[in-house]
């Protein structure tokens, strides 16, 4: 669970983010008001110690303007909506929020299991920030223990599970490791540069899922919905390069992307089941009927 220190940080965030400005008396009183509060009133000083707090975290500043009544307000809310981490952030703590206010609503409030695996998360990113390499023990579903030794390069989530993408020295190259198979891992003195020309975002650019190849180059795939997958289509896209190009109200719709054709795409495609239709290219039209066959 995350802290209550942090846990207050958001609670300021969140209410200017949603009266836009405040008087410190009006933040006062709803700080009173709330589950985190124990009903005292917020101290000036630990005011201005959460607002310098949350500008070091998020990176948002939050200004007192006298013109508009001495009122409190974010002055680049934008930051939080550009940056895909910080808006991460910020809902993950929300939602921390939410469960502590919530607390007598926790037979009720379900959430899905979460593997082992985050535990390493803040070792990592320690050695991302320090640029340092990591010692790790790695045990795949299908193989023996291993160790190596990994520059790390990015982390990413994915149907529950979160990867550690990096440079492995004894490998001679860029693998991506589930963090719930690590047995072990430790930070070594060993420096390391990241490659100027990475980009975590570019590498995954044209994936769903984590599988990447040089091998592989992004085709047009084309995939016809029928019924309510329409509007799971369009409401949680498959990919970011999803395009809409054609539709008969009631009947269908066509969408198109840019795509590596992986294990990965045939998966979430016959996830789908029957109201999916893969239209092009012909390649993972056979691959996806011969998968649903043996399904």
């Amino acid at each position: 669970m995350i802290s209550k220190t942090f846990n207050r940080y958001i609670w300021l965030l969140d209410i200017l983010l949603q009266e836009k400005q405040l008087t410190f008396d009006e933040i006062s009183k709803r700080w009173q008001e709330s589950n985190l509060g124990d009903n005292k009133p917020l101290p000036l000083r630990t005011f201005h110690q959460h607002r310098v707090a949350v500008e070091e975290l998020f990176g948002v500043e939050i200004k007192c303007n006298p013109s508009s009544g001495y009122k409190y307000a974010i002055t680049n809310p934008e930051v939080l909506r550009n940056n895909r981490t910080r808006k991460w952030l910020l809902n993950s703590f929300n939602l921390s929020n939410m469960i502590i206010a919530g607390h007598n609503m926790k037979e009720r409030i379900l959430f899905e299991d979460i593997p082992r695996g985050t535990e390493y998360l803040q070792t990592i990113i320690e050695a991302m920030q320090r640029s340092k390499e990591l010692a790790i023990d790695y045990q795949p579903f299908y193989g023996r223990r291993t160790t190596y030794t990994l520059q790390p390069y990015a982390m990413k989530a994915y149907h529950k599970r979160w990867y550690l993408l990096g440079f492995i020295k004894e490998l001679e190259a860029i693998r991506n490791i589930a963090l719930d198979r690590l047995l072990e891992m430790t930070i070594r003195e060993q420096s390391f540069s990241l490659p100027e020309n990475f980009n975590a975002a570019k590498y995954y650019e044209n994936t769903v899922g984590i599988f990447v190849s040089k091998d592989l180059s992004p085709v047009k795939v084309k995939l016809k919905a029928y019924g309510k997958q329409i509007e799971y289509l369009r409401s949680l896209p498959l990919h970011k390069s999803q395009c809409e190009t054609s539709s008969r109200y009631g009947e269908f719709s066509v969408f198109e992307y840019k795509l590596c054709l992986t294990p990965e795409l045939s998966s979430q495609i016959l996830a789908m089941g029957e109201n999916v239709e893969v239209l092009e290219p012909q390649e993972l039209r056979e691959e996806v009927k011969r998968r649903f066959v043996v399904y």
